[in-house]
Protein backbone atom coordinates (compact mmCIF):
# COMPACT_ATOMS: atom_id res chain seq x y z
CA UNK A 1 0.00 0.00 0.00
CA UNK A 2 0.78 3.39 -0.82
CA UNK A 3 1.32 5.71 2.08
CA UNK A 4 -0.56 8.86 1.57
CA UNK A 5 1.68 10.62 3.80
CA UNK A 6 4.84 9.64 2.61
CA UNK A 7 6.06 12.20 -0.29
CA UNK A 8 3.11 14.12 -0.50
CA UNK A 9 0.00 13.28 -1.77
CA UNK A 10 0.18 12.93 -5.74
CA UNK A 11 -2.82 12.97 -8.28
CA UNK A 12 -3.06 12.42 -11.52
CA UNK A 13 -5.45 14.53 -14.09
CA UNK A 14 -6.41 13.17 -17.04
CA UNK A 15 -7.88 15.23 -20.24
CA UNK A 16 -7.83 14.54 -23.82
CA UNK A 17 -8.53 18.07 -25.07
CA UNK A 18 -9.24 17.44 -28.85
CA UNK A 19 -10.21 20.90 -29.49
CA UNK A 20 -10.69 24.13 -27.55
CA UNK A 21 -9.46 25.32 -24.56
CA UNK A 22 -12.10 24.32 -22.26
CA UNK A 23 -11.28 20.89 -21.30
CA UNK A 24 -7.19 22.13 -20.18
CA UNK A 25 -8.71 25.23 -18.38
CA UNK A 26 -10.80 23.48 -16.14
CA UNK A 27 -8.32 20.97 -15.42
CA UNK A 28 -5.55 23.87 -14.92
CA UNK A 29 -8.23 25.13 -12.14
CA UNK A 30 -8.53 22.22 -10.29
CA UNK A 31 -4.92 21.28 -10.36
CA UNK A 32 -4.07 25.12 -8.97
CA UNK A 33 -6.81 24.38 -6.27
CA UNK A 34 -5.48 21.21 -5.12
CA UNK A 35 -1.71 22.10 -4.54
CA UNK A 36 -3.06 25.62 -2.86
CA UNK A 37 -4.95 23.23 -0.22
CA UNK A 38 -2.75 20.06 0.29
CA UNK A 39 0.18 21.08 1.41
CA UNK A 40 3.40 19.20 -0.78
CA UNK A 41 1.08 17.99 -3.21
CA UNK A 42 1.89 17.36 -6.33
CA UNK A 43 -0.36 17.36 -9.75
CA UNK A 44 0.19 15.65 -13.28
CA UNK A 45 -1.85 16.77 -15.83
CA UNK A 46 -2.11 14.53 -19.09
CA UNK A 47 -3.28 16.78 -22.05
CA UNK A 48 -3.18 16.10 -25.80
CA UNK A 49 -3.13 20.25 -26.27
CA UNK A 50 -0.57 22.24 -28.58
CA UNK A 51 -0.90 25.30 -26.31
CA UNK A 52 -0.69 23.73 -22.54
CA UNK A 53 2.83 25.38 -22.40
CA UNK A 54 1.29 28.84 -22.81
CA UNK A 55 -0.58 28.89 -19.45
CA UNK A 56 1.25 29.46 -16.15
CA UNK A 57 0.71 26.48 -13.04
CA UNK A 58 0.58 26.76 -9.27
CA UNK A 59 3.51 25.54 -7.55
CA UNK A 60 3.61 21.19 -7.54
CA UNK A 61 1.55 21.15 -11.01
CA UNK A 62 3.65 19.76 -13.98
CA UNK A 63 2.18 18.30 -17.36
CA UNK A 64 2.62 15.63 -19.68
CA UNK A 65 1.66 16.45 -23.37
CA UNK A 66 1.14 13.56 -25.31
CA UNK A 67 1.11 13.66 -29.34
CA UNK A 68 -2.37 15.90 -30.27
CA UNK A 69 -5.18 15.20 -32.19
CA UNK A 70 -7.92 17.52 -33.65
CA UNK A 71 -11.37 17.12 -34.82
CA UNK A 72 -12.00 17.80 -38.78
CA UNK A 73 -15.58 19.49 -39.91
CA UNK A 74 -16.79 16.09 -40.94
CA UNK A 75 -16.24 15.22 -37.14
CA UNK A 76 -13.96 12.46 -38.26
CA UNK A 77 -10.31 12.85 -35.73
CA UNK A 78 -6.79 12.44 -37.47
CA UNK A 79 -3.39 13.75 -35.55
CA UNK A 80 -2.50 17.15 -35.02
CA UNK A 81 1.51 17.18 -36.34
CA UNK A 82 2.77 13.54 -36.88
CA UNK A 83 2.23 12.01 -40.08
CA UNK A 84 1.06 8.81 -38.66
CA UNK A 85 -2.28 6.89 -38.81
CA UNK A 86 -4.96 8.07 -35.94
CA UNK A 87 -4.46 4.46 -34.61
CA UNK A 88 -0.71 4.33 -34.01
CA UNK A 89 -0.96 8.03 -32.68
CA UNK A 90 -3.93 6.90 -30.29
CA UNK A 91 -1.51 3.44 -29.37
CA UNK A 92 1.43 5.94 -28.22
CA UNK A 93 -0.91 8.47 -26.09
CA UNK A 94 -2.34 4.79 -24.77
CA UNK A 95 1.03 3.97 -23.44
CA UNK A 96 2.61 6.89 -22.44
CA UNK A 97 -0.59 7.53 -20.34
CA UNK A 98 -0.24 4.44 -18.70
CA UNK A 99 2.96 4.67 -18.02
CA UNK A 100 2.67 8.14 -16.36
CA UNK A 101 0.49 6.68 -13.96
CA UNK A 102 2.31 3.35 -13.35
CA UNK A 103 5.02 5.86 -12.42
CA UNK A 104 3.52 8.53 -10.63
CA UNK A 105 0.98 5.83 -8.63
CA UNK A 106 -1.18 8.34 -7.68
CA UNK A 107 -3.36 8.64 -4.63
CA UNK A 108 -5.60 10.71 -6.48
CA UNK A 109 -6.83 10.33 -10.01
CA UNK A 110 -9.30 12.49 -11.98
CA UNK A 111 -10.67 11.97 -15.41
CA UNK A 112 -11.99 14.98 -17.19
CA UNK A 113 -15.17 14.41 -18.81
CA UNK A 114 -14.65 10.71 -20.69
CA UNK A 115 -14.70 7.92 -18.49
CA UNK A 116 -12.34 5.63 -21.17
CA UNK A 117 -10.18 8.87 -22.86
CA UNK A 118 -10.37 9.49 -26.71
CA UNK A 119 -10.78 6.31 -28.21
CA UNK A 120 -10.65 4.35 -25.25
CA UNK A 121 -7.47 5.50 -24.60
CA UNK A 122 -7.31 5.64 -20.46
CA UNK A 123 -8.69 2.30 -19.95
CA UNK A 124 -4.99 0.14 -19.84
CA UNK A 125 -4.33 2.83 -17.19
CA UNK A 126 -7.92 2.38 -15.36
CA UNK A 127 -7.42 -1.01 -15.09
CA UNK A 128 -3.99 -0.87 -13.55
CA UNK A 129 -5.07 1.98 -11.23
CA UNK A 130 -7.95 -0.32 -9.99
CA UNK A 131 -5.59 -2.25 -8.61
CA UNK A 132 -4.20 0.05 -6.74
CA UNK A 133 -5.66 2.30 -3.53
CA UNK A 134 -6.00 5.31 -5.78
CA UNK A 135 -9.37 6.71 -5.27
CA UNK A 136 -10.32 7.40 -9.12
CA UNK A 137 -12.87 10.16 -9.94
CA UNK A 138 -15.03 11.68 -13.16
CA UNK A 139 -15.27 15.01 -13.24
CA UNK A 140 -18.25 16.18 -15.57
CA UNK A 141 -19.48 19.73 -16.50
CA UNK A 142 -22.65 20.66 -15.64
CA UNK A 143 -24.42 19.94 -19.30
CA UNK A 144 -22.88 17.35 -21.65
CA UNK A 145 -25.18 17.03 -24.26
CA UNK A 146 -28.80 16.77 -25.35
CA UNK A 147 -29.84 13.35 -24.29
CA UNK A 148 -31.18 11.73 -27.75
CA UNK A 149 -26.85 12.59 -28.58
CA UNK A 150 -25.26 11.50 -25.20
CA UNK A 151 -27.12 8.12 -24.85
CA UNK A 152 -26.17 6.45 -28.04
CA UNK A 153 -22.39 7.68 -27.59
CA UNK A 154 -21.73 6.76 -24.29
CA UNK A 155 -23.08 3.32 -25.35
CA UNK A 156 -21.03 3.13 -28.42
CA UNK A 157 -17.95 4.42 -25.86
CA UNK A 158 -18.45 1.74 -23.01
CA UNK A 159 -18.87 4.64 -20.61
CA UNK A 160 -21.79 3.54 -18.44
CA UNK A 161 -19.72 0.15 -17.80
CA UNK A 162 -16.31 2.01 -17.41
CA UNK A 163 -18.35 4.21 -14.89
CA UNK A 164 -19.28 1.22 -12.93
CA UNK A 165 -16.38 -0.99 -12.73
CA UNK A 166 -13.78 1.62 -12.43
CA UNK A 167 -14.87 4.75 -10.46
CA UNK A 168 -14.90 5.97 -7.26
CA UNK A 169 -17.23 9.17 -7.56
CA UNK A 170 -18.68 11.18 -10.20
CA UNK A 171 -18.07 14.95 -9.70
CA UNK A 172 -20.48 17.19 -11.07
CA UNK A 173 -19.39 20.84 -11.94
CA UNK A 174 -22.47 22.68 -11.42
CA UNK A 175 -26.03 22.54 -9.23
CA UNK A 176 -28.82 20.46 -10.36
CA UNK A 177 -31.34 23.32 -10.92
CA UNK A 178 -29.34 24.53 -13.65
CA UNK A 179 -29.38 20.97 -15.19
CA UNK A 180 -28.83 17.41 -14.50
CA UNK A 181 -26.11 16.29 -17.24
CA UNK A 182 -26.23 12.63 -16.28
CA UNK A 183 -30.22 12.24 -15.43
CA UNK A 184 -30.70 10.84 -19.04
CA UNK A 185 -28.65 7.81 -18.61
CA UNK A 186 -29.37 4.50 -16.98
CA UNK A 187 -27.21 4.11 -14.17
CA UNK A 188 -27.26 1.75 -12.11
CA UNK A 189 -28.36 2.68 -8.34
CA UNK A 190 -24.76 2.66 -6.75
CA UNK A 191 -23.53 4.97 -9.39
CA UNK A 192 -26.05 7.38 -9.26
CA UNK A 193 -25.30 7.66 -5.23
CA UNK A 194 -21.53 8.62 -5.73
CA UNK A 195 -22.54 11.81 -7.85
CA UNK A 196 -22.18 15.01 -6.07
CA UNK A 197 -22.67 18.60 -7.45
CA UNK A 198 -19.96 20.64 -6.44
CA UNK A 199 -21.79 24.11 -7.73
CA UNK A 200 -19.38 25.63 -10.47
CA UNK A 201 -15.80 26.49 -10.09
CA UNK A 202 -15.26 30.02 -8.57
CA UNK A 203 -12.58 31.57 -10.77
CA UNK A 204 -9.89 34.27 -8.71
CA UNK A 205 -8.13 36.69 -10.53
CA UNK A 206 -4.41 35.43 -11.85
CA UNK A 207 -1.07 37.76 -11.01
CA UNK A 208 -1.39 40.21 -13.46
CA UNK A 209 1.13 40.53 -16.26
CA UNK A 210 4.39 42.94 -15.54
CA UNK A 211 3.62 44.86 -18.60
CA UNK A 212 -0.25 44.63 -19.62
CA UNK A 213 -0.36 46.05 -22.94
CA UNK A 214 -4.16 46.52 -23.17
CA UNK A 215 -5.40 48.40 -26.42
CA UNK A 216 -6.37 51.90 -26.15
CA UNK A 217 -10.07 51.12 -26.34
CA UNK A 218 -9.61 49.56 -23.08
CA UNK A 219 -9.50 53.11 -21.17
CA UNK A 220 -13.21 53.67 -21.85
CA UNK A 221 -16.23 51.60 -21.03
CA UNK A 222 -16.05 48.63 -23.57
CA UNK A 223 -17.57 45.10 -23.84
CA UNK A 224 -15.47 41.96 -24.10
CA UNK A 225 -15.97 39.71 -26.83
CA UNK A 226 -14.55 36.10 -26.38
CA UNK A 227 -15.19 33.11 -28.68
CA UNK A 228 -13.27 31.04 -26.09
CA UNK A 229 -10.49 28.99 -28.35
CA UNK A 230 -12.11 30.43 -31.55
CA UNK A 231 -12.24 27.38 -33.22
CA UNK A 232 -15.50 27.68 -33.83
CA UNK A 233 -16.88 31.48 -32.88
CA UNK A 234 -16.16 32.94 -36.04
CA UNK A 235 -19.62 33.31 -36.76
CA UNK A 236 -20.29 35.02 -33.34
CA UNK A 237 -17.40 37.48 -34.17
CA UNK A 238 -18.31 38.04 -37.46
CA UNK A 239 -21.99 38.85 -35.92
CA UNK A 240 -20.38 41.51 -33.66
CA UNK A 241 -18.53 43.24 -35.88
CA UNK A 242 -21.23 43.64 -38.60
CA UNK A 243 -23.50 45.49 -35.52
CA UNK A 244 -20.64 47.99 -34.74
CA UNK A 245 -20.77 48.65 -38.98
CA UNK A 246 -24.34 48.97 -38.91
CA UNK A 247 -24.94 50.97 -35.55
CA UNK A 248 -22.35 53.84 -34.91
CA UNK A 249 -24.49 54.14 -31.92
CA UNK A 250 -23.35 51.61 -29.76
CA UNK A 251 -22.46 53.69 -26.85
CA UNK A 252 -19.62 50.95 -25.54
CA UNK A 253 -16.62 50.07 -27.82
CA UNK A 254 -16.06 46.68 -28.29
CA UNK A 255 -12.35 44.62 -28.14
CA UNK A 256 -12.55 40.97 -29.49
CA UNK A 257 -9.87 38.37 -28.30
CA UNK A 258 -10.39 35.94 -31.41
CA UNK A 259 -8.99 33.08 -29.50
CA UNK A 260 -5.95 30.72 -30.76
CA UNK A 261 -7.62 28.85 -32.59
CA UNK A 262 -9.64 31.04 -35.01
CA UNK A 263 -8.89 30.18 -39.11
CA UNK A 264 -5.44 32.78 -39.79
CA UNK A 265 -7.09 33.98 -42.97
CA UNK A 266 -10.62 34.71 -41.29
CA UNK A 267 -9.11 36.57 -38.94
CA UNK A 268 -7.07 38.55 -41.34
CA UNK A 269 -10.12 39.56 -43.13
CA UNK A 270 -12.01 40.37 -39.36
CA UNK A 271 -8.88 42.54 -38.68
CA UNK A 272 -9.31 44.63 -41.84
CA UNK A 273 -12.99 45.21 -41.22
CA UNK A 274 -11.77 45.99 -37.75
CA UNK A 275 -9.52 48.84 -38.45
CA UNK A 276 -12.31 50.50 -40.32
CA UNK A 277 -14.34 50.79 -37.11
CA UNK A 278 -13.44 53.40 -34.12
CA UNK A 279 -14.97 51.51 -31.50
CA UNK A 280 -13.91 48.20 -32.29
CA UNK A 281 -9.96 46.70 -31.42
CA UNK A 282 -9.28 43.56 -31.05
CA UNK A 283 -5.91 40.89 -30.06
CA UNK A 284 -5.49 37.57 -30.74
CA UNK A 285 -4.92 35.31 -27.81
CA UNK A 286 -4.76 36.57 -23.76
CA UNK A 287 -4.05 33.77 -21.44
CA UNK A 288 -4.98 35.82 -18.52
CA UNK A 289 -8.29 37.47 -20.07
CA UNK A 290 -9.98 37.59 -16.43
CA UNK A 291 -8.51 40.67 -15.84
CA UNK A 292 -9.94 42.46 -19.21
CA UNK A 293 -13.29 40.54 -18.22
CA UNK A 294 -12.77 42.34 -15.08
CA UNK A 295 -12.58 45.85 -16.77
CA UNK A 296 -15.07 45.28 -18.96
CA UNK A 297 -18.91 46.60 -18.53
CA UNK A 298 -19.90 43.65 -19.93
CA UNK A 299 -18.85 40.20 -22.13
CA UNK A 300 -20.51 38.86 -25.15
CA UNK A 301 -19.93 35.14 -25.46
CA UNK A 302 -20.94 31.58 -26.66
CA UNK A 303 -20.74 30.19 -22.66
CA UNK A 304 -19.16 27.37 -22.91
CA UNK A 305 -18.51 25.94 -19.20
CA UNK A 306 -15.24 27.61 -18.68
CA UNK A 307 -16.35 31.49 -19.46
CA UNK A 308 -19.55 30.82 -17.65
CA UNK A 309 -17.82 30.23 -14.39
CA UNK A 310 -15.65 33.19 -14.88
CA UNK A 311 -18.67 35.14 -15.68
CA UNK A 312 -20.36 34.17 -12.63
CA UNK A 313 -16.84 34.60 -10.49
CA UNK A 314 -15.95 38.16 -12.07
CA UNK A 315 -20.06 39.17 -11.46
CA UNK A 316 -20.26 40.86 -15.36
CA UNK A 317 -23.32 41.62 -17.22
CA UNK A 318 -22.95 38.54 -20.29
CA UNK A 319 -24.94 38.29 -23.49
CA UNK A 320 -24.59 34.45 -24.30
CA UNK A 321 -25.06 33.73 -28.04
CA UNK A 322 -24.63 29.50 -27.76
CA UNK A 323 -23.41 27.81 -30.86
CA UNK A 324 -25.98 25.12 -31.34
CA UNK A 325 -23.50 22.22 -33.86
CA UNK A 326 -22.29 19.78 -32.99
CA UNK A 327 -23.67 20.06 -29.59
CA UNK A 328 -26.09 21.76 -27.58
CA UNK A 329 -24.45 22.19 -24.58
CA UNK A 330 -24.13 25.79 -24.73
CA UNK A 331 -27.63 26.17 -25.64
CA UNK A 332 -28.68 24.46 -22.94
CA UNK A 333 -26.79 26.12 -20.08
CA UNK A 334 -27.26 29.23 -21.60
CA UNK A 335 -31.38 28.83 -21.67
CA UNK A 336 -31.50 27.25 -17.99
CA UNK A 337 -28.74 30.46 -17.13
CA UNK A 338 -31.21 32.95 -18.56
CA UNK A 339 -34.49 31.78 -16.78
CA UNK A 340 -32.69 32.01 -13.51
CA UNK A 341 -31.85 35.57 -15.00
CA UNK A 342 -27.79 34.76 -14.70
CA UNK A 343 -27.34 36.33 -18.16
CA UNK A 344 -29.37 37.52 -21.33
CA UNK A 345 -29.09 35.57 -24.54
CA UNK A 346 -29.56 35.45 -28.59
CA UNK A 347 -30.61 32.46 -30.50
CA UNK A 348 -27.71 30.64 -31.41
CA UNK A 349 -29.42 29.34 -34.43
CA UNK A 350 -28.23 32.20 -36.19
CA UNK A 351 -24.60 31.52 -35.73
CA UNK A 352 -25.26 29.06 -38.60
CA UNK A 353 -23.08 29.38 -41.15
CA UNK A 354 -24.66 31.04 -44.21
CA UNK A 355 -27.49 31.91 -41.67
CA UNK A 356 -28.36 35.72 -42.37
CA UNK A 357 -28.28 37.59 -39.10
CA UNK A 358 -29.82 40.66 -38.31
CA UNK A 359 -26.66 43.27 -37.01
CA UNK A 360 -29.24 45.64 -35.23
CA UNK A 361 -30.73 42.75 -33.22
CA UNK A 362 -26.56 42.12 -31.98
CA UNK A 363 -26.91 46.40 -31.37
CA UNK A 364 -29.50 45.95 -29.04
CA UNK A 365 -28.60 43.59 -26.94
CA UNK A 366 -25.14 44.96 -26.72
CA UNK A 367 -26.38 48.56 -25.64
CA UNK A 368 -28.62 46.53 -23.34
CA UNK A 369 -25.78 44.59 -21.60
CA UNK A 370 -24.08 47.52 -19.59
CA UNK A 371 -27.73 48.37 -17.53
CA UNK A 372 -28.35 44.67 -17.28
CA UNK A 373 -28.06 43.52 -13.59
CA UNK A 374 -25.24 41.25 -12.66
CA UNK A 375 -25.59 37.59 -11.70
CA UNK A 376 -24.85 37.87 -8.35
CA UNK A 377 -28.47 39.61 -8.32
CA UNK A 378 -30.17 36.61 -9.00
CA UNK A 379 -29.21 34.96 -5.52
CA UNK A 380 -28.52 30.57 -6.22
CA UNK A 381 -27.42 28.73 -2.71
CA UNK A 382 -24.20 27.08 -3.59
CA UNK A 383 -23.59 28.15 -6.67
CA UNK A 384 -19.95 28.89 -6.63
CA UNK A 385 -18.88 26.47 -4.40
CA UNK A 386 -17.16 23.70 -6.75
CA UNK A 387 -13.73 24.36 -5.04
CA UNK A 388 -14.99 24.39 -1.69
CA UNK A 389 -16.78 21.12 -2.20
CA UNK A 390 -13.74 19.57 -3.88
CA UNK A 391 -11.53 20.56 -0.76
CA UNK A 392 -14.11 19.40 1.68
CA UNK A 393 -14.48 15.97 0.32
CA UNK A 394 -10.12 15.37 -0.31
CA UNK A 395 -9.42 16.43 2.98
CA UNK A 396 -11.72 14.13 4.45
CA UNK A 397 -10.70 11.26 1.84
CA UNK A 398 -6.81 11.86 2.78
CA UNK A 399 -7.26 13.02 6.54
CA UNK A 400 -8.87 9.04 6.86
CA UNK A 401 -5.75 7.35 4.89
CA UNK A 402 -3.44 9.49 6.95
CA UNK A 403 -5.17 8.38 9.89
CA UNK A 404 -5.00 4.82 9.10
CA UNK A 405 -1.04 5.38 7.84
CA UNK A 406 -0.57 6.59 11.82
CA UNK A 407 -1.98 2.96 12.75
CA UNK A 408 -0.21 1.32 10.58
CA UNK A 409 3.04 2.85 11.72
CA UNK A 410 2.65 2.68 15.63
CA UNK A 411 1.53 -0.89 14.81
CA UNK A 412 4.22 -2.46 12.94
CA UNK A 413 7.06 0.50 13.34
CA UNK A 414 7.40 1.33 9.39
CA UNK A 415 5.26 2.91 6.65
CA UNK A 416 5.34 0.50 4.21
Amino acid sequence: MTSVRSGGLRILIYSHDTFGLGHLRRCRAIANQLVSTHDGASVVIISGSPIIGSFEFGGGVDYVRVPGVVKLPNGEYTTQSLHLPLDATVAMREAIILQTALTLKPHLVIVDKEPTGFRGEFLPALRALRETDARIVLGVRDVLDEPSVLRPEWDRKGAVEALTRYYDDIWIYGLREIYEPLAALDLPEQVCRRAVYTGYLRRELPPKPQTPRYPKLTREPFVLVTPGGGGDGEEMIDWVISAYEADCTIPVGALVVFGPFVDRDRRAAFVERIQRLPKVDAITFDAKIEHLMSRSVGIVAMGGYNTFCEILSLDRPALIVPRRTPRLEQTIRAEAATRLKLVSMLDGAELAAGRKRDPLEMAQAITRLAEQPVPSKAFLPGLLDGFNTIERLTQSWFSAEAELDEGRIRRTGTGA
